[in-house]
């Protein structure tokens, strides 16, 4: 995972410096904040003490008490010290990733390095297309419109121009526009600005972790087009997910997360890539014209 990530990072290091929206002031930050991203993977180097949790087999609201009122005098002792950039704020237990913008960090427990998300013995490219993704997915929000709020170290402050996040606003606004033209249910449509963000990160850690593999072979004349459908393949397989209507109904409402079908399809319609390893043409399901293909990172 750690060599992995590496790769990932190295492609993203890659892609600011050639993109053309980004003057130089701001990519000269971005570049420093991307090389002091803290990485957590798999689980903590310090393992936190329960000893004091007093847990019985005799009354369940008792035990739940007894963690809560933990959980509080453990919180409580950290008033007026230093911040614990150690601490995990996920258990490795957690199907889970995240980055956390306060923090500068990533993190990647345990329980979610595994398949569909990540095999070690299985094809590299299929894992790139799946873990690779979530990482350069996660990567991505460090350098959106709300990682655009926080500085290397956390610290609430913008560092972008103002000229590169008016470049920035006037591509996402194609992104959002795509996404309100999904119906998953009749009369029902993706919230494009409700998703945004995720929707960015999703087509930015496409297009890194697909970088990943070019890193990672030795160049892009060795990535056969097995190798790139298997990417697609291994990314479709991490986002598959079936919702009773009713689920997807509140998840259109609330979540800033667009319906599984639509975070595969909606980014790989943007990608060139995705087009020359299936060969898709004008006719097929997922074809957009040129012009329409919006490419942020």
């Amino acid at each position: 995972m750690k060599e992995l990530v590496d790769h990932l990072m190295a492609a993203y290091r890659a892609r600011i410096e050639r993109l053309d929206w980004m003057g130089p002031e701001t990519k000269t930050k971005a570049l420093a904040k991307l090389s002091v991203i803290k990485k957590k993977l798999g689980y903590p180097d310090r393992w936190r003490d329960y000893s004091a949790l007093q847990i019985g087999a005799g009354s369940y609201i008792q035990n739940y008490m007894n963690a809560c009122m933990f959980e509080f005098d453990r919180h409580m002792k950290k008033i007026g010290g230093p911040v614990d950039r150690a601490e995990w704020y996920m258990s490795p237990q957690t199907v889970n990733a995240c980055y956390s913008p306060g923090m500068n960090e990533i993190l990647y427990p345990a329980a979610f390095l595994q398949p569909p998300f990540f095999d070690p013995n299985g094809d590299d490219a299929m894992n790139f297309g799946a873990i690779g993704m979530t990482i350069g997915h996660e990567l991505t929000h460090g350098f959106d419109d709300q990682g655009a709020l926080f500085d290397l170290r956390g610290n609430l402050v913008n560092w972008w121009t103002k000229e590169d996040k008016e470049r920035f606003d006037k591509q996402t606004i194609h992104l959002a526009e795509q996404f309100d033209a999904y119906e998953p249910l009749p009369g029902l449509h993706v919230n494009g600005k409700l998703t945004l963000g995720e929707n960015i990160a999703d087509l930015g850690g496409l297009l890194i972790a697909y970088d990943g593999p070019i890193h990672s072979v030795g160049g892009s004349e060795n990535l056969t087009k097995e190798k790139m459908q298997a990417f697609f393949i291994g990314y479709a397989i991490s986002e598959r997910g079936s919702s009773r209507e009713e689920a997807l109904r509140t998840q259109i409402q609330t979540d800033p997360h667009s319906p599984s079908i639509y975070r595969v399809n909606g980014p790989l319609s943007n990608m060139p890539e995705f087009y020359e390893a299936f060969d898709v043409k004008p006719g097929d399901k997922l074809y957009r014209e040129e012009r329409d293909r919006i490419r942020i990172w």
